[in-house]
């Protein structure tokens, strides 16, 4: 599997996608350049894919013997779910997980593609690029964490800070047209009086309902890492804007691989079109006291799935409760959610502070009243 690290063709420093600019941006000499550029000066990107040094980690390469160890999907070994790759720039081990498919080494800050995870079957059809930086992205995050009271400062202190980090989420899209039917009873009552007689008429009609309904783009998580919820909480995604795949995008950025394939789910989303299809026709009967369903049929054609990458911008906090807190904003819309720690000792002080002088200055009132 090729391990590609994006170079500048001026001065070979590291190029980033940058999300203002929505180019490729050297960290070095500032140069900016297009999707086209990028593939023309790193032509390893769309090449024939380069044997990189893979090992299990442990303390001996994989296959040679000790633990038993199994042959990941990239070609390469893993042990335990964690595979080491060589960074093409300082040769220093890189240290990933199953899913891993972009990061940064830890010794360069080089930031390296791992091509092998996100190509034949697990190349992702589309990706919505990130539009927020980094700058505006701390800068939205302190604005949130400072509006919130009894958060601890070491939350957003600037180590803490520069822990947030740009995560490609995986995702798959179905989209269909349904062709429904629906088939009920419907009623009509009509009540008069004459004279001392009340009357009642109940007029029972056959009804039915039938329309080519479209749905699109049903959104459904690909990845079964407790920190998919990140993503969920700052839904919904602009996925118009969606663009083809290009591993370029994921420069400068983390990315996770699917682990989750589409027939594991199928079922649940076509269920759940079925569903709200025959709602749908149902809602559309009017003019009656009461319906009754009596069968609805649904069939899908022009079933589409897609395999996107959604962006999203992540901060963790382990609290000292011993709690994991995290902080998520769509690296598209800005939208932000949070589960955010709470200092006791300021609350304890606020109480100290503000309450118990209240309750004194009551007590003393009371004292001389009576």
């Amino acid at each position: 599997m090729a391990v590609i690290s994006y170079k500048c063709p001026n001065c070979g420093g590291d190029l980033r996608f940058d999300p203002s600019t929505q180019k490729y941006k050297c960290e070095y000499c500032i140069s900016l350049f297009t999707q086209e550029e990028l593939e023309a000066a790193n032509p390893q990107a769309s090449g024939e894919e380069t044997a990189p040094h893979v090992h299990a980690r442990g303390g001996q390469k994989a296959g040679q013997g000790g633990q038993e160890s199994a042959q990941n999907d990239d070609g390469g070994k893993e042990e335990q779910g964690a595979v080491v790759y060589s960074c093409p720039g300082c040769g220093a081990e890189i240290v990933t997980d199953a899913t891993t498919a972009a990061t940064f080494c830890y010794y360069c800050h080089n930031p390296v593609v791992l091509k092998g995870r996100l190509s034949g079957e697990y190349e992702p059809d589309l990706v919505i690029p990130f539009a927020v930086d980094k700058k505006e992205a701390v800068e939205d995050f302190l604005k949130y964490v400072r509006g919130k009271k009894f958060v601890p400062k070491d939350f957003f202190c600037k180590e803490q800070i520069e822990k947030i980090s740009g995560v490609y989420f995986p995702f798959w899209t179905y989209s269909c047209l349904a062709d429904g039917q629906w088939q009920g009873s419907a009623q009509k009552v009509r009540v008069w009086q004459m004279g001392e007689l009340e009357y009642t008429e109940t007029k029972v009609y056959d009804v039915e309902r039938r329309a080519e309904l479209t749905f699109r783009n049903l959104t459904r998580e690909a990845l079964n890492k407790e920190n998919r919820q990140l993503v969920e909480a700052v839904q919904p995604f602009r996925l118009e804007e969606a663009k083809d795949f290009s591993m370029g995008y994921l420069s400068g950025f983390f990315a996770e691989k699917r682990d989750i394939e589409k027939a594991e789910i199928s079922a649940g989303v076509e269920q759940e079109v079925r569903d709200y299809a025959g709602k749908m026709l149902h809602s559309s009967v009017s003019g009656y006291m009461t319906t009754q369903t009596r069968d609805t049929r649904v069939h899908m054609q022009e079933e589409t799935w897609k395999y996107l990458l959604l962006p999203v911008w992540v901060l963790t906090y382990r609290g000292a409760d011993g709690k994991l807190y995290y902080y998520a904003m769509n690296g598209q819309t800005r939208k932000i959610c949070g589960v955010l720690p709470i200092d006791k000792a300021r609350m304890a002080l606020l109480f100290l502070g503000v309450f118990l002088p209240l309750l004194l200055l009551l007590l003393m009132g009371g004292y001389f009243l009576w």
